[in-house]
């Protein structure tokens, strides 16, 4: 039987491993079919682990199999949960489960130009320094290999609240790739807050030819922005968007191997699905493990009780 299988191997392969292998070769099995045919708990500590297992590996499926323990123990204690972090290592080894790793890997797309203008680094590694949301923003693109040829992506991440403001997807490498992705990050924030103004807000970037050109420097100085461009070469002066991009890559881009992006369109709908998710249910580690879009409300609803405070 099935079952009584899976039940001899699970402790080696985990129950979900198996599962999937198992249905790949035609015998159709999904894991909360198994717990459901499996022995019924004979104690209620069973019981309660059953429970536990199952509401581990629904909440692990709901946020795209991607968190560890870590993120699924501080999203079971924002449900009110009272669980110990190795108890979710435990449940998670239960059901077969386990987190992406990050892998080491990184790309480079910089291409500088040694004789253009730059902006001096206003930034200089302080990436906990900003106090409130539209202080710094920060910019980089990288690629993603396609059916179609290699497809660009550029983003726009607030640095105090992590959240992607503006991203494009394009073919080409022109400076209007990186134009665009700013002019949506304007865009967004104009679309939260008629008090919204750029003016004085710094926008940093590395030092390629995208974000030195006098199309982007111009955008900038219209919308009141400051530039700010790190060292060349030194990934360290754009960590935070060398960050974000690797989250990308490991989350969406490379999380499947055997898959093949057809092109830009796909591209394109695949990433909007992702920042979403990223901006409104992510766990980040940097804001307290809370979402970028909750991490700005708790700041705006902090500055609306000060004054009747005070």
């Amino acid at each position: 039987m099935i079952v009584d299988y899976i039940d001899v191997h699970k402790v080696r392969f985990g129950v979900e491993q198996i599962c999937r292998v198992l249905t790949e070769h035609g015998i159709a099995i999904s894991p909360s079919t198994y717990y459901a045919r499996s022995a019924a708990p004979s104690t209620a500590a069973e019981l309660d682990d059953a429970y536990a297992a199952h509401e581990v590996f629904c909440l692990f499926h709901d946020q795209r199999g991607l968190y560890g323990v870590l993120k699924l123990w501080h999203s079971l204690r924002r449900r009110g949960r009272d669980v110990g972090r190795d108890q979710v290592a435990r449940l998670m080894g239960i059901c077969g489960i386990a987190g992406i790793v990050r892998g080491k890997r990184r790309t480079v797309t910089t291409e500088s130009d040694p004789t253009a203008a730059r902006h001096p680094d206003l930034i200089d590694r302080q990436w906990n320094a900003p106090t409130r949301p539209d202080q710094w923003w920060v910019a980089d693109f990288t690629y993603v290999w396609t059916l179609a040829g290699f497809c660009y992506v550029s983003f726009v991440v607030d640095v105090y609240s992590r959240r992607i403001l503006g991203w494009r997807a394009s073919m080409t490498r022109r400076f209007d790739l990186v134009l665009s992705a700013l002019e949506q990050a304007i865009h967004t924030r104009r679309r939260g807050s008629f008090e919204f103004t750029s003016t004085g807000l710094v926008h940093h970037s590395d030092a390629g030819t995208q974000y030195v050109s006098l199309a982007l420097t111009d955008a900038l100085r219209d919308a009141g922005m400051q530039g700010s461009i790190g060292s060349v070469g030194d990934a360290l002066d754009n960590a935070l968007m060398e960050s974000t991009i690797g989250l990308y890559k490991t989350e969406l881009i490379d999380l499947e191997t055997t898959r093949r992006w057809t092109g830009r369109n796909e591209v394109e709908r695949e990433t909007a699905d992702w920042v979403k998710w990223f901006n409104d249910e992510r766990l980040h580690s940097a804001i307290d493990y809370r979402p970028p879009v909750e991490y700005e409300e708790m700041y705006r609803s902090k500055q609306a009780t000060e004054p009747q405070a005070a």
